[in-house]
């Protein structure tokens, strides 16, 4: 066959140059595209990374972190807020400073991420608008400094309990019904607007009710007005009522023999290492806030200001803000011939030490932290000298140097409440982490579990502590006490503390009324059901404020009520609220 040279022609020619240029120009659309996404995903990357590197921002960022941030969030653990490692490179640099700006805005803007947290948290993140961009940014690069989100081992201790108590408390068909009786002094101008936390009897021809401010104040009611009787903040110079939990000017009490020796007794925080611990630990460990129990020496325990001197009895170092001293109580049921007449409760949180990785500052009676203490403020047999210990105490007279003599039962993670029943029973309401509240009657010497039980259900507090199981076979033989009534996350998030009902509405007498600070939701169990080893029964009332049926959530129009209770003068039961800073008196229930 014949070869044949094919010419091209002039069409074709032409054809062949358009053809290459229009691949030329998809070459180079090609290419600029590319380096287009190259320069997007590079800023991307640099908006979640470019964060500072210096140690001196990180250092600021720190110090800001434990300020503003610490009470409710941590690297290792899920605690109020969610566990942080890792969050710089899931989300962008600027999502993280809008969220951290103003969360709510971010939520009720439909994010979805925002809505999945306040639906498992059940309650937003603060508003951090008064922060700088640059103290924001700071954070942030401390933040970053914890990248890899640390996952827990797999566990061999069974299905994690999602849903640890499947029934639901039931509506008891009563309610409530709350008269407002004032509005406290507003001491900050954001909420919440007062720290109202605690309120007492004094005992005497006229009982006299008071009541304290965590930042500082304490307050006599009288009728609808609350008068100013002392300023803690300004007598101590290292001071600290931030961040919020449980921070401040925590609880007070008076001697049962106030009128004649003038005995008063409170509890409230200083900044790390302003004095001498008496109970510290490794240098290793921080010390983020310091808690102090100090008698003062009122001039006249009749007047309307309280003034005097004061001393030092017990200070004690904490690992985290969260949690630490909460309430100090004389038993209000001790008589002068009593073995327990006038003999200070202490209830000592573990001051975060659990989720911060030290369980070893409070899971043995070796420690003080987690335990409910009992001492004699007018002794000096302690190891600084400054109050005794009883004799009568469990672990005084073990004959093991290495226990407390201090301490009368452990195994708590925030027992902010402690109560006395009519006919004797001692009782403590236990703040959990992430699963169950709790209310324990209390016995000498008992361990009731943390951090190795959260109510009645197994913790690993080896690893991460967000998730709790059944009971292992070999419960036993740890011979952990149980709490005499419990409720998990699905009904509330913290459990505050409350009082058996000894006025006189009938429908009440002989309840324990209690509630969850958060939900703000009401509840009360039998006091004839609180028995040793036993679960009381949990019903809830509805509420009604000033005749209308209502929540408290509705009533203080935020997602957190911080809801307290309190007894006044005549057996009169008082409900409180730091969110709006009102104070109601129940008159009834139907």
């Amino acid at each position: 066959m014949a070869a044949y040279k094919i010419y091209p022609t002039k069409q074709s020619q032409y054809s062949l140059i358009a053809n290459k240029t229009i691949n030329m120009v998809y070459l180079k659309v090609f290419i600029v595209f590319c380096f287009a996404q190259l320069i997007i995903l590079n800023a991307e990357a640099q908006t979640i990374n470019d964060y500072p590197q210096d140690k001196k921002t990180i250092e600021e960022g720190k110090a800001l972190f434990t300020q503003n941030c610490s009470s409710c969030h941590s690297f290792t653990q899920r605690g109020i807020g969610p566990d942080l490692s890792g969050i710089t490179t899931e989300l962008t640099k600027p999502a993280l400073l809008r969220f951290i700006r103003n969360s709510q805005n971010v939520i009720e803007g439909g994010n979805p991420r925002g809505i999945k947290l306040l639906q498992e948290y059940k309650v937003p993140m603060p508003s951090f608008e008064a922060l700088s961009n640059d103290q924001m940014l700071s954070v942030l690069a401390y933040i970053n400094t914890f990248k890899v989100k640390k996952e827990a081992a797999t566990e061999k201790f069974g299905p994690v309990l999602n849903d640890p108590i499947p029934e639901k408390i039931k509506k008891s068909g009563l309610r409530l019904e709350l008269e407002e009786v004032t509005k406290a002094n507003p001491s900050a101008d954001k909420i919440p607007l007062a720290r109202i936390n605690q309120m007492r009897v004094l005992p005497g021809k006229k009982e006299r009710s008071f009541i304290e401010d965590l930042r500082g104040k304490l307050y006599e009611l009288k009728g609808s007005q609350l008068t100013e009787v002392m300023d803690i903040s300004t007598q101590r110079p290292a001071f600290i009522s931030v961040p919020g939990y449980a921070t401040g000017f925590g609880s007070f009490a008076f001697h049962p023999n106030f009128y004649k020796n003038g005995l008063f007794y409170t509890i409230h925080s200083e900044k790390p290492r302003s004095a001498p611990s008496d109970f510290a630990y490794a240098d290793s460990i921080p010390v983020l806030v310091q808690c102090v129990l100090t008698e003062w020496k009122i001039n006249d325990p009749k007047s309307d200001k309280f003034e005097g001197k004061s001393r030092e009895l017990l200070r004690i170092d904490m690992p985290t803000v969260i949690h630490s001293m909460q309430e100090i109580v004389f038993n209000p049921l001790s008589r002068p011939k009593d073995s327990d007449y006038g003999l200070l409760y202490l209830t000592m949180g573990d001051g975060g030490s659990a989720e911060a990785g030290f369980s070893f500052l409070c899971n043995t009676n070796t420690q003080i932290r987690a335990s409910v203490i009992r001492i004699d403020p007018r002794g000096n047999n302690s190891k600084n000298g400054k109050y005794g210990i009883p004799a009568i105490n469990p672990f005084a007279s073990d004959n093991d140097d290495k226990t407390l003599g201090e301490v009368y039962a452990r195994g708590f993670r925030n027992p902010n409440r402690v109560a006395w029943t009519p006919d004797g029973k001692m009782l403590v309401s236990d703040i959990g982490l992430n699963s169950i509240e709790e209310l324990n009657l209390i016995q000498a010497g008992a361990d009731y579990g943390w951090p190795q039980r959260e109510g009645t259900f197994f913790l690993n507090n080896k690893g991460k502590m967000n998730k709790v199981y059944a009971l292992q076979p070999d419960e036993s033989d740890f011979n952990f006490a149980y709490p005499i009534a419990q409720f998990d996350h699905d009904e509330g998030n913290a459990i505050s503390g409350g009082y058996v009902y000894e006025g006189n509405i009938e429908q009440l007498k002989n309840k324990y009324i209690f509630g969850d600070v958060t939900t703000g939701r009401v509840f009360y169990l039998n006091n004839e059901e609180i028995e040793a080893g036993k679960e009381a029964r949990i019903l809830e009332f509805d509420l009604s404020f000033n005749g209308v049926t209502s929540t408290f959530k509705n009533i203080t129009a935020s997602r957190r009520a911080d809801l307290r209770f309190g007894l006044g003068a005549n057996k009169q039961f008082y409900l409180f609220t730091k969110t709006d800073g009102k104070i109601w008196k129940v008159t009834g229930c139907k």
